[in-house]
């Protein structure tokens, strides 16, 4: 399915948004009207879609990378038990 005006001003937002942390959350609800929850649930999605590649391969790629990074983090920590929890 292509993407919508709306999956398109996801990325773009994103795009413009990288590395940045400080007003982000404020800047989703006015610019976009989503919510931070809301927001990353369809971002997620979109990058799932080839749609979005051809949009804006870097963009895409690079947030491929850090879901991938993030997911190994979380792995590990899981596997890491507290000594408390031992």
């Amino acid at each position: 399915m292509p993407l919508s005006d709306r999956d398109r001003a996801v990325l773009d937002f994103e795009a413009r948004w990288h590395g940045h942390s400080g007003a982000k959350e404020e800047a989703l609800r006015a610019e976009l009207s989503l919510t931070p929850a809301r927001y990353y649930q369809l971002l997620g999605r979109i990058l799932e879609s080839a749609d979005a590649v051809a949009y804006d391969p870097v963009l895409v790629h690079r947030l491929r990378r850090l879901q991938t990074a993030q997911e190994r983090e979380r792995r590990t920590r899981s596997r890491v038990l507290p000594a408390s929890a031992r």
